[in-house]
């Protein structure tokens, strides 16, 4: 962005992009409606807040590697295995913790009650 990003030069330089987008804007996906999604497409060719013109290329191309490899199920299979194993790191407890020490700056403390531990830990300020 700090270069001038232009929404139209990635609209302009990739046929598919450009393709899709004509197609919104024609109303080809809401024939009762055809300016449904006007707002939307001059938003994507106006300013595009976040860039998706610019993700879309690598976004299609990643999604043609995973296609492709859902192909072959035994890599496939292999791959979700291990995703799910390795995705302990990744809890929601583990980043509840880390935000309460590191951003924070709170302790998590047990209640006195044992009946109460369904309720999990509570914050206090450090």
């Amino acid at each position: 962005k700090s270069h001038g990003y232009r929404p139209w030069e990635y609209y302009n330089a990739d046929e598919e992009l450009k393709e899709a987008i004509s197609q919104i804007n024609s109303g080809f996906f809401s024939p009762g409606q055809p300016d449904l999604f006007r707002p939307l497409v001059d938003s994507l060719l106006g300013y595009d807040t976040y860039m998706l013109l610019a993700d879309y290329r690598a976004y299609v191309d990643c999604q043609d590697r995973v296609a492709a490899l859902y192909e072959d199920q035994d890599a496939w299979a292999r791959m979700s295995i291990l995703n799910t194993a390795r995705m302990g790191y990744f809890s929601s407890d583990r980043t509840i913790r880390e935000y309460c020490q590191e951003i924070w700056n709170v302790e998590s403390v047990l209640p006195d009650e044992p009946d109460a531990a369904f309720a999990g830990p509570l914050l206090q300020k450090a």
